[in-house]
């Protein structure tokens, strides 16, 4: 028993993870053996089982569960994705635009910021990537900052050449020659 339960330990498998709270939301078997395949976590089920109760519908949970796993993060975006759910997103939008809102959730962008930056793409507004907003956001850019450039226009070259500036001032701070001036005793 204790060696079995050993093995089960250094597996990256939840083998005691509850999937019943996914079957009581309403969830096919055949979505939850998908859910299986990718390992999720008691946590992540959580998330899965809030956005049934929003009305999303399987092939999208799994979907976005997948898109945060392929980022190499555990899905816990629902209240983003219910939002966009709840705000008039339908499933082929929210399937196309899934990856771009996990990760401008795991850049550290609120819900409302999300749905907007993803409205203006579903209209065809011109939009920074999520991956160029994720660098200027890295480089200490502040949410409403990133708006305002968003707002006036800002196009993926400019925020790269934004954010390579950004970069190497903050990788050159504080190592430039300073002269002391004054006498020596």
């Amino acid at each position: 028993m204790v060696a079995l339960l050993g093995a089960l330990a250094g597996c990256k498998s939840h083998p005691l993870t509850d999937y019943r709270p996914l079957d009581q939301a309403g969830m096919w078997s055949s979505s939850m053996q998908d859910l299986k395949k990718l390992n999720v976590n008691d946590a992540e089920i959580e998330q899965v089982v809030a956005l049934k109760r929003a009305g999303v519908k399987d092939e999208m949970c799994v979907s976005l569960v997948q898109a945060a796993h392929d980022h190499h993060h555990p899905f816990a975006s629902a209240a983003a994705a219910g939002s966009l759910n709840g705000a008039g997103f339908n499933d082929d939008q929210l399937d196309s635009l899934s990856g771009d809102a996990v990760m401008l959730r795991l850049v550290g962008l609120s819900d409302p910021t999300v749905e907007w930056i993803l409205q203006r793409r579903i209209k065809g507004l011109l939009t920074i990537s999520s991956a160029e907003i994720g660098r200027l956001k890295n480089t200490g850019l502040s949410e409403k900052e990133i708006i305002a450039r968003i707002e006036n226009g800002m196009t993926d070259a400019q925020a790269d050449a934004e954010a390579f500036a950004r970069e190497k001032a903050r990788a050159h701070a504080g190592t430039g020659f300073v002269r002391v001036r004054g006498r020596r005793r």
